[in-house]
């Protein structure tokens, strides 16, 4: 077992195999890099959901998605995307509307402010991937990116 997660947990004994080691670690890291993202979002009042929720309707300007498109494309799937919606139209980052083609849906559009909010979100964030950076050589987030893709695909739920 590494040295660092046998300091991070405290443990006296080894994991049981291998397999434990690496999810462990994986869930170790998984919250390490989840308190270092919501710090940084924090000044901004605006969760890691949330700001999935911008940084998906950014990307689909000027038509926006519907929530079930929202919804597919969360990166941590939330159980209630109309609850965030909800949240993010309150405070006039996000404007629904019902869909031009299927009058029982709305779509949901990013407002000016809700970008205003996205850039400086996304900027806060970029101190994040520099700490990442610093720790990660090129080589070695590549082989991260590889490997976390190789637990979660190709058979995305």
């Amino acid at each position: 077992m590494g040295q660092k997660l046998i300091q991070r947990l405290q443990q006296t004994k080894p994991l049981e195999s291998p397999v434990d080691e690496a999810l462990v670690s994986l869930m170790v890291a998984s919250s390490w890099l989840s308190d270092r993202l919501e710090r940084a979002l924090q000044g901004l009042d605006v969760s890691m959901a949330q700001y999935n929720v911008l940084r998906i309707l950014g990307g689909a300007q000027p038509n926006g998605h519907p929530r079930c498109e929202v919804a597919r494309r969360m990166i941590d799937r939330a159980p209630d995307v109309t609850r965030l919606l909800d949240r993010l139209e309150s405070r006039g980052l996000v404007a629904r509307e019902r869909d031009a083609d299927d009058a029982r849906r709305s779509r949901a559009r990013i407002t000016p402010a809700g970008l205003d909010v996205l850039h400086r979100a996304t900027a806060a964030l970029g101190a994040v991937d520099a700490e990442v950076a610093k720790r990660l050589t090129t080589p070695e987030q590549r082989e991260l990116a590889r490997l976390c893709e190789a637990l979660f695909g190709p058979d995305v739920d």
